[in-house]
């Protein structure tokens, strides 16, 4: 299986630039970035976008949850 390349749209402000590119081998599984002791979930929305001559499946933020202590 190969991965995929996707964007990630949403999220806090504080959600940096540079994290926006991701690869999934899964389009149906969420993606969760760690961030600021907690991670940020994003899931495919069923769009694409084409960005930099590319057609990006389209992540969006769909939630946070904290590190459990």
């Amino acid at each position: 299986m190969a991965y995929k390349k996707v964007l990630l749209i949403g999220g806090p402000d504080y959600f940096p630039g540079s994290a926006r590119f991701q690869e999934v081998l899964d389009l149906t599984e969420k993606v969760k970035i760690a961030l600021r002791g907690g991670y940020e979930h994003f899931s495919h929305s069923g769009e694409v976008l084409w960005f930099d001559g590319e057609l990006l499946p389209v992540f969006r933020w769909c939630g946070k949850t904290r590190v459990a202590e």
